[in-house]
């Protein structure tokens, strides 16, 4: 019975592989050191994909705006490619950046004071810094079975210029007490329910994040106003953590004596399993089961060439993304072209500031012509790297890090 299921699944991969190089028409290349259960990329290539320039948009109540992979090739990310990711609707009223306050208050703070953005820009001195914004559920298409939330492939990131005040001296000058261990932000977003009553996303990081250099209120992004579905015209920019630590439309930021509880900031939002746990299955969403996102894990991406090219086997493939580790540093980059069998180091630059991506570029040779996937790998300054498949299920669909790939087809 052993043997007869045996050879029915060598029958199975056999006759799979076969379809997949009649579909691309061309040799599985390396197909012996594809994974068991593995789905070839092959098997998903969009006849579509490149003919349509636009993002991509996964919802309008509340705004959920992706980026094709391809389209982030630039070193900074433009404003017109970066995603899009709220919670609530977009505030009703017309905004005027003349009348904008901001109040510091909580528990923490020796006593409330409220700035207005002209009192921001004039009274501190502004920085600029470079700063990586992914959505925490960046790659939860990924997961089996699917969770909750939207269900965002690679592209749920950003890289771009943002310029404001560092929150550190906005929050020396309000004067905080000994016992400040958080902060939380409030926004104007409406709720879905656009029930003035109830807060669309009310988040915060404990105050150790907080008072780091690169934690801004950022007026600016790119040299220009910050868009309104970006938080026009005032947003907190947490770099290296989930983005939905970085409120947008920002009017208020409490100091708080205890960890935030503001709205998502419960059950399993923004959170993992203390405790690894089977795909599918439900557990208790209480504090003692969870752990809040902080760092985000050490990640890359191909952004060049887009899946599904050809090229002249006769001249070497360049590749070149991006790779960013959260908190952290990347160390190296590497990438494979035999389903991870063998791995080649690849040209590293470091990032322009802290918690900037970092840019990595290499040139692939192939040893003949067909069908090939390549993978990139990166790898933090503490030794973590992507792992190969797709990281532990948890119900919110968090934290996919798994190395990225593209279908390449050489001739």
């Amino acid at each position: 019975m052993k043997n007869d299921l045996h050879n029915r699944r060598g029958f199975l991969r056999k006759s799979a592989l076969a379809a997949l190089a009649a579909m691309v028409g061309a040799e599985v290349v390396f197909a012996e050191h594809m994974p068991p259960n593995y789905v070839p990329l092959g098997f998903d290539i969009d006849p579509m994909k490149g003919k349509i320039p636009d993002m991509k948009v996964l919802g309008d109540k509340p705004w959920n705006v992706e980026t094709p992979i391809h389209r982030l090739d630039d070193a900074i990310t433009p404003v017109e490619k970066m995603f899009i990711r709220n919670n609530g609707l977009l505030p009703s009223q017309p905004i005027d950046p003349n009348a904008w306050t901001l109040t510091i208050n909580g528990e923490s703070v020796k006593a409330p004071k409220t700035y207005t953005l002209t009192e921001l820009k004039k009274r501190f001195k502004s920085y600029t810094y470079q700063v990586v914004l992914e959505c925490g559920g960046n790659g939860r298409s990924g997961f089996e079975p699917q969770t909750s939330g939207n269900p965002w492939d690679q592209g749920a990131v950003s890289c771009a210029e943002w310029m404001g005040v560092r929150l550190k001296d906005v929050l020396a000058d309000v004067g905080l007490k000994d016992d400040a261990v958080y902060i939380g932000y409030y926004g104007k977003d409406l709720h879905l329910s656009q029930d003035p009553a109830k807060v669309a996303i009310s988040r915060g990081v404990p105050i150790k994040k907080a008072l780091e250099n690169e934690t801004l209120l950022a007026w600016a992004v790119n040299g220009n106003d910050i868009p309104l579905v970006h938080g026009y015209p005032l947003r907190l920019v947490v770099g290296g953590w989930p983005a939905s630590v970085s409120g947008k439309w920002l009017h208020t930021i409490a100091v708080r004596n205890k960890e935030h509880d503001g709205a998502k900031m419960e059950g399993h939002s923004y959170r993992m399993p203390v405790r690894p746990v089977q795909p599918g299955e439900k557990i208790a969403e209480t504090p003692e089961n969870f752990r809040i996102i902080e760092s985000m894990p050490v990640k890359s991406l191909i952004t060049y060439p887009q899946s599904g090219a050809m090229f002249d086997l006769k001249t070497k493939l360049a590749l070149r993304g991006h790779a960013w580790a959260g908190d952290r540093a990347v160390a190296n980059v590497h990438t494979s072209i035999d389903y991870g069998a063998t791995w080649q180091p690849c040209k590293l630059q470091a990032p322009k500031n802290r918690l900037a991506w970092q840019h990595w570029q290499t040139e692939i040779a192939f040893p003949k012509a067909g069908y090939y996937e390549v993978w990139v790998r990166a790898t933090d300054d503490a030794g973590v790297s992507q792992p190969m498949v797709i990281p532990q299920w948890n119900p919110g669909g968090y934290l996919n890090n798994a190395c990225h790939r593209i279908a390449i087809k050489a001739v």
